[in-house]
């Protein structure tokens, strides 16, 4: 397994992690847990909302991955985030992170979480004082490294300048790379890791999905722009051709989109999500898929930035 390390403190993570946001709390996603830690997976990747469809059940998704690493906790970098509410809108707080990560480390069953985002910023909360409580945790124990998730260029740098970031976590694909043009270069001025979250565009980038009725009855990517109407034919022709490409190197859709992710820089760590062992290891594969000059060239013409047509959320211009 390829490593790669995280911001300037010294955490080393596997070059791909796992997302396990849609895990349901079954065997079969305790196992393709195992199976990612079995092949060098070690980056594993939740927040306290995954899995919390009410609010008594925040901590659904913890609770799964607390489960599958019981005995095997020294094996993984757990990574886990606070923030989301369902009616108050994002936290950022002393009182509520202190009592956050408390009901984190219980959900997950460890004294310490590796790696701590901050899921949205919190526009009640100057920053200044969230980024220190999450310093005050490091000093503690409860956490070893401070990240955030989906913050402006002005949080990011306000933030570092209390305690250094380690990761900032942001959506990033072939169809929504928008964090270029701001982001990724202050991340990497400030030696700050980039996590991308949806690295295969909800899915869309795979190749799998080739009409709107194949997506089932009650998946929340029918409610996306991207996956309705005259959006999902116009982004299906750039998927298209990213399979045209992939095909001719041997390789999966998947497996293109994420090497091209990788290639983006050192500092980069995609974590893909997937509920199958075998959709994991085919992303796994994306670590043998070299990309020559020519090749980032030609994915540029195929899927440059602003490709995409429909908006990344419901209810965004």
């Amino acid at each position: 397994m390829h490593t790669r390390t995280l911001g300037n403190e010294g955490l080393s993570v596997s070059a791909l992690g796992l997302g396990t946001m849609m895990m349901p709390d079954n065997e079969e996603s305790v196992r393709t847990i195992h199976g990612a830690l079995d092949l060098g997976v070690t980056l594993l990747d939740t927040a306290d909302i995954y899995g919390a469809f009410e609010q008594q059940r925040f901590g659904g998704n913890e609770r799964l991955l607390g489960h599958a690493l019981k005995g095997r906790r020294d094996q993984a970098v757990i990574a886990t985030k606070f923030g989301i509410t369902h009616t108050q809108g994002p936290k950022g707080d002393p009182a509520y992170i202190k009592k956050s990560v408390d009901a984190s480390l219980y959900h997950l069953g460890t004294d310490y979480i590796d790696l701590y985002y901050q899921h949205r910023p919190d526009p009640n909360t100057p920053i200044e004082e969230t980024a220190g409580t999450l310093a005050d945790l490091v000093k503690e124990g409860k956490i070893r490294y401070i990240g955030l998730s989906e913050a402006s260029p002005e949080l990011i740098r306000r933030a570092h300048a209390v305690h250094p970031l380690t990761a900032l976590q942001t959506e990033y694909s072939l169809w929504s790379r928008e964090v270029e043009d701001e982001i990724l270069p202050l991340v990497k001025e400030l030696g700050i890791g980039f996590v991308p979250y949806s690295p295969l565009g909800r899915g869309f980038l795979t190749g799998q999905i080739k009409s709107f009725e194949d997506l089932p009855e009650d998946d929340y990517r029918r409610h996306y722009p991207r996956f309705q109407g005259e959006n999902f034919t116009r982004n299906l022709e750039v998927v298209s051709l990213i399979g045209q490409m992939a095909a001719e190197k041997g390789c999966a859709p998947a497996q293109l989109a994420l090497a091209w992710l990788l290639a983006q820089g050192e500092q980069i760590v995609p974590i893909p999500g997937t509920k199958r062992l075998e959709r994991l290891q085919e992303n796994l594969g994306a670590l043998q898929v070299t990309l020559t000059a020519e090749d980032l060239a030609r994915i540029e013409q195929i899927s440059p930035q602003g490709i995409a047509a429909g908006a990344r959320y419901p209810g965004q211009n």
